[in-house]
């Protein structure tokens, strides 16, 4: 699947029938503008004006055959994989806008469609809201799948821990908690996740307790700095990218894995249950350089 309009500008540029001083230049402008951060940019068109002046590399299947292998040596992806014999439990992350709550019912419809059981506890630990309960409510009936809530205002924490709990009792294999987002209130956000975590870390160990951050692609380099918030909270595991379409620049996936080491997991692109597939690092980056 291509990704039309990551990176246009990128695109176009590599049609230029000459590579010169000005090209890597505007290359340098265009990587920027499709969110790829000042640092990647410049260091990512200076390495590529060195390969092609030490080794004479001239056409553009060249020039863009080198570029994507400088950035595939960034990029990090890995799904998420579940720890057989031991409930796992996903602690969904992310700021209020970015589709988290949508996100957790695709990522239990995946998890149903791929593992061939539904034994799956949904957490509604975004109390802050009083619509993301009713909307993972929503989602749990609609996927026949027990979600435990409190009312709202409740602390997020008991949520996930009756929620460990209620998965024991029912030997499921996995939780799912939701958590809010309210990053302009940071300081609580982060202590309140430090305590959800300390609870998650308390009856899961090791691989089978991951943090996952949800992403919106068109939030561009704005997108790092909430990476930068949630991992150094409580450590992210892996990141779902949403909003992936048209109107997506999407270069913010190089410096996150570049600066945090962070891999992407999956990529969504739109709002049914199905629109959730893995993140394919080959696939990003031939439509965002444009590679046929």
């Amino acid at each position: 699947m291509a990704w039309k309009g990551i990176g246009q500008r990128l695109r176009d540029l590599f049609r230029a029938r000459e590579f010169g001083d000005e090209f890597y230049d505007e290359l340098e402008d265009a990587m920027i503008e499709a969110d790829m951060g000042v640092r990647t940019a410049s260091d990512a068109a200076a390495a590529l004006r060195e390969a092609a002046r030490t080794r004479g590399i001239r056409t553009r299947a060249e020039l863009l055959a080198e570029l994507k292998g400088m950035l595939r040596a960034m990029v990090k992806a890995g799904g998420i994989q579940l720890v057989p014999g031991t409930l796992n439990v996903l602690l969904v992350l992310g700021v209020n806008g970015v589709g988290k709550t949508t996100t957790i019912a695709k990522l239990a419809a995946w998890l149903k469609r791929t593992r061939g059981n539904d034994r799956i506890v949904l957490a509604a630990g975004d109390t802050f809201r009083a619509a993301a309960i009713e909307q993972l409510q929503l989602w749990g009936t609609r996927l026949q799948l027990p979600v435990i809530a409190q009312q709202q205002g409740a602390d997020p924490g008991a949520v996930v821990f009756d929620a460990i709990a209620s998965a024991t009792a029912r030997g499921a294999e996995v939780v799912i908690a939701d958590t809010a987002g309210r990053l302009h209130n940071k300081d609580a956000l982060v202590k309140e996740l430090a305590k959800i975590d300390k609870i998650v870390q308390s009856r899961v160990k090791g691989g089978a307790y991951q943090k996952v951050l949800v992403l919106d692609a068109t939030t561009g380099q704005n997108s790092l700095a909430q990476a930068e918030v949630f991992h150094s909270a409580v450590g992210i595991s892996s990141i779902i990218l949403t909003k992936l379409d048209s109107t997506a620049k999407g270069g913010m996936v190089v410096p996150i894995c570049r600066d945090l080491g962070i891999p992407f997991s999956y990529v969504g692109s739109g709002e049914k249950l199905d629109d959730l597939r893995l993140f394919d690092p080959d696939e990003y980056l031939d439509s965002l350089l444009g590679a046929e």
